[in-house]
């Protein structure tokens, strides 16, 4: 079924638009690809980037922290680069453009979700503890995209490269694999320290 992508806020799209517009920002981007790239360059596929928080108490579901939106920078037919902004007290601006193996990941995880049976929200989740980025498919295709929780029904698909003993593009359900999460964030030299 397809997925029900949410709406990127207006000036988040815009702040990644006016960045891929100037040469100095498109210049001085650590990304071979985009400096490199000729033609128009154009923003799709908005993802709402959250943090995982584990859950506060043992059996709990964690929590997802709102803290961005990626685009994927299309030349042609290749994505190139990612585009990424962040909130602020003033709103949504530009982030920095980024590349590397969870851009591919990501367009992988989404193909791979578009083939299943029901009807998602996809959303990004990032467990910087553990270093790990997984394709968070939210259940309610229509939720807000700022305020949207992890609920049992959820999937998730860890993006390549993912943490030793998970699979990569193997689709799980949250209620799964959130207790090794958790259970290895409270082993990580990491826990505790600012996401």
């Amino acid at each position: 079924m397809p997925l029900l992508v949410p709406p990127a806020p207006a000036p988040a799209l815009m702040s990644v638009l006016a960045a891929l517009s100037s040469p100095t920002a498109v210049r001085e981007a650590r990304t071979p690809a985009l400096r490199t790239t000729t033609g128009p360059l154009d923003a799709e596929h908005p993802l709402p980037v959250h943090v995982f928080e584990p859950a506060r108490v043992t059996g709990g579901l964690p929590q997802a922290r709102l803290t961005g939106w990626r685009f994927h920078i299309r030349a042609g037919a290749q994505v190139v680069a990612a585009g990424e902004t962040v909130a602020t007290p003033d709103g949504w601006v530009f982030s920095r453009f980024s590349e590397g193996p969870y851009l591919l990941s990501t367009e992988r995880a989404l193909r791979q979700a578009e083939t299943l049976p029901a009807t998602y929200q996809p959303h990004l989740l990032s467990v910087p503890g553990l270093y790990m980025l997984a394709l968070w498919l939210h259940c309610d295709p229509r939720a807000d995209a700022v305020t949207a929780q992890p609920d049992p029904s959820d999937l998730l698909i860890p993006l390549a490269p993912a943490p030793p003993g998970i699979t990569s593009h193997r689709v799980h359900r949250l209620v799964e694999l959130v207790p090794v999460l958790s259970m290895r964030l409270a082993q990580s030299p990491l826990a505790g320290s600012a996401a």
